[in-house]
């Protein structure tokens, strides 16, 4: 298993790489439009889509609507509004399941969860692409989300007694999350110190990457909740060793449009 996760990721790494930071333009939207539609057609699954013809229609039909939000740029902001509604929507769903599976236990309304998720996050990357320094605030959310994880990993291994989500996702503790976000935030104040920010942007920025963080765990939990309502470990086996796109982009899917609003909220870039 490890063999086949390291060679995985050594072929996908470069081809992400250089999609996410060296195409522009149509060509950045059709790469992170492809990989929207492959977590489609692995979110009909969840969603109880059994039948491949209908897991395909399902994705096409968000590849669809990806190409009409691409030529209806001025659809973003109501994307993303409802994007910030959902995933607010989505942390007390998280909180109370499985009662809350109550509210959402339809295949229409699991589809329409699905666009949700991630129409909004494939808007939020083309904004941020277009603003200043677009490839670095890329990077900057993905940073905030990878060294949650690994700080929530490392301190939830070693301190972890507390259940953050015990009918969610057995394995995630309060001091791994504790432990995730408190390694964003110290590298988020030494980057802040060491270009001399202001103390108002500082804590600025420490605001908003705290609810970047945190969002991403709601966004990892979201999944979970949804794999095992519909009892399944991975959304897919696309990727071999790493389970399915969306077990992957699961965090970014809530923390991109988030981070997105946080930064036009700062006058960052227009919607």
């Amino acid at each position: 298993m490890l063999k086949q996760r390291i060679l995985t990721a050594l072929i996908l790494l470069p081809i992400a790489l250089c999609g996410f930071f060296l195409l522009k333009g149509a060509g950045f939207a059709l790469f992170i439009g492809v990989v929207v539609t492959l977590g489609a057609w692995e979110w009909a699954r969840l969603a109880g889509l059994e039948a491949q013809a209908m897991r395909i229609t399902f994705s096409a039909a968000v590849a669809a609507l990806l190409f009409f939000l691409y030529l209806a740029p001025d659809l973003a902001p109501w994307v993303l509004g409802a994007s910030v509604l959902w995933w607010m929507l989505a942390t007390y769903l998280v909180i109370t399941y499985p009662a809350s599976s109550a509210h959402w236990s339809s295949v229409a309304c699991k589809l329409l969860i699905g666009l949700l998720i991630l129409l909004p996050a494939w808007q939020g990357l083309i904004l941020i692409k277009q603003w200043p320094l677009g490839n670095s605030l890329i990077l900057t959310v993905m940073l905030l989300v990878w060294g949650a994880d690994i700080g929530a990993y490392f301190s939830g291994k070693a301190l972890g007694k507390r259940k953050l989500a015990p009918k969610v996702s057995p394995g995630k503790s309060w001091e791994g999350f504790y432990g995730g976000m408190l390694l964003c935030l110290a590298v988020t104040l030494g980057v802040g110190l060491y270009e001399g920010w202001a103390v108002g942007q500082i804590i600025q920025t420490l605001l908003g990457a705290a609810v970047v963080v945190a969002i991403s765990v709601v966004g990892d939990l979201t999944e979970s909740m949804f794999k095992r309502s519909a009892g399944i470990k991975d959304s897919s086996n696309l990727l071999p060793g790493h389970g399915g796109v969306l077990d992957r982009i699961d965090s970014l899917t809530a923390a991109i449009p988030v981070f997105a609003v946080l930064l036009w909220a700062a006058g960052w870039g227009v919607l």
